[in-house]
């Protein structure tokens, strides 16, 4: 990858995470809380898996993977709550 990409999708990325951050101060309600921080955790992925291009090892991928995961099953599991007042069933 070249290096004026990497580290231009590095900061397009921080900037997206600053942006979200102030939307999640001033969202509103419980929804757009909760799409905030779904927004901020894919964020959080994308760079991720940027530092596991520059640092070439594979750790960081299964992070990202495991963050991408427990990240579906809360975003689920709050939405559940926020529509039923229960999690599960």
């Amino acid at each position: 990858m070249s290096a004026v990409v990497f580290y231009s999708a590095t900061i397009w990325l921080a900037v997206l995470l600053g942006v979200v951050v102030i939307f999640l101060g001033r969202a509103g309600t419980t929804a757009q809380r909760i799409l905030a921080i779904d927004l901020l955790t894919l964020i959080l992925i994308g760079l991720l898996a940027l530092a596991a291009q520059r640092d070439q090892r594979p750790y960081t991928l299964d992070t990202a993977l495991a963050l991408a995961l427990l990240s579906f099953v809360a975003t689920l599991a709050a939405c559940r709550y926020y529509e039923n007042r229960r999690p599960f069933s």
